[in-house]
């Protein structure tokens, strides 16, 4: 049995909705992406919603917009992809890592050891689809002394008065916290509709706007989505209609903008989302959880604990006192069984970019040993339960073979 890691979820509603775009003959921004950007809203709470080609890319217009530049300091986690830090670089800013918790989320007693009056952004990570301590953080970016520290060196940083709370949700769309959904959880949250995605466009994501009075979320949406288009004033759709062809530059935008052919897959499946695509992830998740906990070497992900709940993006299985070199033979031999597993993620500090520019992996211990005992299981609800028995096996006689079967 061959059994892929993670496949788009691709049924005839994705592919009517796609030959209805093609069909209708505007392929670029368009009437999808404004549906696609109103299921988000209904479907998060969010009071607006703005797609965008990738989740990188919505970080980096979003850090833009909040004028991080040289010397200002966004403080993330250093359990995440790479893309939390890159977009911080590609801003000019000083990523500044802390270390996490056991349940893969940022710890809150490290991001208030690390602020500074440089500090502008927080950017917790909700790794598999498991929250963070929303009530933690927003609550520390409102204490007295840390409020005082701020030092706001932008328009938009003395509007707000604080530091920004941007939330990296790039795996955790349709969770909770607190009975509130992702996307509104913080000042600004992003979803990435990449491929491997609970929701995909195949390339893409969603920059949800939350942000608290003096701002008007309406006019900041405006005017971000003009800086998707290269700080142009008409979308081309607008300009194609007759005699909509004048127009201007008023910023110095980018050009990040999800096309209305890449809006129609995501559109098709957020539709079906919270009813059905999130429950059969939930039952193969399910199915796990019951199965490994009646093994002692193995450590279940996080999952529904009051008041929070997962998208069960990945099922993040850790192995109990394995060092890295045995966790990568277990790897070997669950693949030969014909299960394609990962693993989420490598530290960002034992990338040679980041130990090139100074971080050292030893200083973020908690990351470094969920990292080296993790194993992401296929998890998407086209496994039917017969696969999930079959993964759930391989992993089994993989561990006996590898580490040895105690009972043997």
């Amino acid at each position: 049995m061959n059994i892929p890691f993670s496949p788009p979820y691709i049924d005839d509603d994705v592919l009517n909705e796609v030959v209805d775009t093609l069909k209708s003959g505007w392929i670029t921004t368009g009437p999808k992406v404004k549906a696609l950007e109103q299921e988000v809203i209904k479907l998060s709470g969010a009071p607006q919603a703005l797609c965008v080609n990738s989740w990188t890319s919505g970080a980096m217009l979003m850090l833009k917009w909040f004028g991080i530049g040289p010397g200002d300091e966004v403080i993330i986690p250093a359990y995440t992809y790479s893309a939390t830090a890159l977009a911080v670089l590609h801003c000019g800013g000083v990523p500044v890592m802390v270390d996490i918790k056991d349940d893969f989320t940022i710890d809150i007693d490290k991001i208030r050891e690390r602020i500074t009056p440089h500090t502008k952004v927080i950017m917790p990570v909700d790794i598999a689809g498991w929250p963070a301590d929303y009530k933690a953080i927003n609550d520390l970016v409102q204490d007295t002394a840390v409020k005082t520290q701020f030092t706001p060196t932008h328009k938009n940083q003395e509007k707000l008065g604080r530091i920004l709370v941007l939330s990296d949700a790039a795996h955790s769309i349709g969770a909770t916290f607190n009975g509130e959904e992702t996307g509104t959880l913080t000042d600004i949250t992003i979803f990435s509709f990449h491929a491997v995605k609970n929701i995909t466009t195949a390339e893409g994501g969603v920059i949800c706007i939350n942000l608290p009075e003096p701002f008007n979320n309406a006019d900041e949406y405006a005017y971000l989505r003009m800086m998707t288009l290269n700080g142009q004033t008409k979308d081309a759709f607008t300009k194609s209609k007759a005699g909509g062809w004048r127009y201007d530059i008023v910023d110095l935008g980018l050009k990040i903008n999800m096309p209305d052919v890449c809006a129609a897959i995501g559109l098709a499946q957020i539709k079906k989302y919270d009813h059905e695509l999130l429950l059969e992830r939930k039952r193969v998740f399910d199915q796990y959880s019951s199965a490994f906990s009646t093994y002692p070497w193995a450590q279940l992900p996080p999952q529904n604990l009051p008041g929070r709940n997962s998208s069960y993006h990945l099922y993040a299985l850790r192995i109990k006192a394995i060092s890295e070199a045995k966790r990568d033979a277990l790897i070997d031999e669950i693949s030969k069984s014909g299960v394609a597993v990962n693993v989420h993620f490598i530290p960002m500090p034992m990338l040679s970019l980041f130990k090139g520019l100074g971080y050292d992996v030893k200083d973020f211990p908690v990351a470094y040993d969920n990292y080296s005992r993790e194993i992401s299981l296929p998890i998407y609800p086209q496994l039917n339960s017969q696969q999930v028995e079959y993964i759930i096996n391989s992993v089994v006689n993989a561990y006996n073979k590898v580490i040895g079967d105690p009972a043997a």
